[in-house]
C-alpha cells in the first residue's frame, strides 16, 4: 500500500465529502510525455496522496487485459480521502482507477482506456471524485463509470476516440442519484459526453465545452437494479437533469 507523501509527496488537503485544494495553479498541457514504464501484476493500492513522477502504469497477469469483461480488477486503487497526480495510464490498463471515496487525480492520462479509465465507488452521498487536467483515448465503451452516490467533477478534460466520456450506472444492483459537473472539456470522434439516469434523479452540468458536432452532449436514460439494459428516453438541455445553454456548448 503506497500512504501518504510517497512518490516523493505534495501539499494540500483533502477534506471529507470536498474536494483536494492543488498546492499551485494547474498550467495543462495534453497528452505529456511518459517517464519510467512500471509492470503491475497486482492492483497498486494508494492512501494518501501518490505523485507518481509521470510513470507509465500497464498491467501484467491478472492485470494485463484491455478487453470489456465486467468486474475486472483495477490498475490502481484509491482510499476516500486519496490522491494521483502525474501519472500515465498505459496499455493495458484493465479497468483503469477505482475510487473508494472522496478523491482528486490532477495531471492524469489515459493513453488506452481498458474497461473504463476510472469508476467513483463508495457509498457517501457527499463524496466527490473530482479529475483535473486529464485526458483520454481509445474507449470502446465507457471514459469515466459512476458506480456509488455523490458527484463526479471533470475539469479541463481532453477526449478522444471514445464512445461515452462519463455514464452514470444505468443498471448496478445499487442505485443512487449521482451528479456530473463538466467544465473545460475538449471531445472529438465520440459518441456521447454524458449519459444519466432521470428516474433516480441525476444531473449533469456544462460549462465551457468544445465538441465536435457529431457528439451528442447529453442524454437521459431509464435506469434499473435488475441488472437489464437501460433504455435511452431523451438528450438534449432541459430544466432537471441536463443543464447548460446553447452558449456553453462550442463546436469546432
Amino acid at each position: 500500500m503506497v500512504t501518504g507523501g510517497a512518490g516523493g509527496g505534495t501539499s494540500g488537503s483533502m477534506s471529507g465529502g470536498g474536494g483536494y485544494t492543488p498546492p499551485m495553479p494547474i498550467t495543462c498541457k495534453p497528452w505529456p510525455q511518459a517517464g519510467e514504464t512500471v509492470a503491475l501484476d497486482k492492483t497498486l493500492e494508494v492512501s494518501g496522496v501518490l505523485d507518481a513522477g509521470m510513470k507509465r502504469y500497464v498491467g501484467s497477469g491478472e492485470l494485463g487485459s484491455d478487453g470489456q469483461a465486467e468486474d475486472m480488477p483495477p490498475l490502481v486503487r484509491l482510499a476516500s480521502g486519496s490522491v494521483l497526480k502525474n501519472a500515465v495510464i498505459g496499455k493495458p490498463a484493465s479497468d483503469g482507477i477505482h475510487c473508494e471515496g472522496t478523491c482528486y487525480l490532477q495531471n492524469v492520462w489515459w493513453e488506452d482506456v481498458g474497461e473504463d479509465a476510472a469508476t467513483l465507488r463508495g457509498t457517501d452521498p457527499k463524496q466527490t471524485m473530482t479529475i483535473e487536467c486529464a485526458g483520454a483515448r481509445h474507449a470502446a465503451d465507457k471514459v469515466f463509470q459512476h458506480n456509488g452516490p455523490g458527484t463526479f467533477a471533470l475539469t479541463n478534460v481532453y477526449v478522444e476516440d471514445f464512445n461515452k466520456l462519463y455514464r452514470s450506472c444505468g443498471n448496478c444492483s445499487s442505485q443512487f442519484e449521482r451528479h456530473a459537473k463538466l467544465s473545460g472539456i475538449q471531445a472529438k470522434d465520440g459518441n456521447l459526453l454524458v449519459g444519466i439516469n432521470e428516474n433516480y434523479g441525476d444531473s449533469a452540468t456544462f460549462t465551457n465545452i468544445t465538441a465536435e458536432s457529431g457528439i451528442t452532449i447529453c442524454a437521459t436514460f431509464q435506469a434499473n437494479d435488475s441488472g437489464a439494459e437501460p433504455k435511452e428516453v431523451g438528450d438534449g438541455p432541459d430544466e432537471k437533469h441536463c443543464l447548460y445553454e446553447t452558449s456553453d456548448i462550442h463546436r469546432p
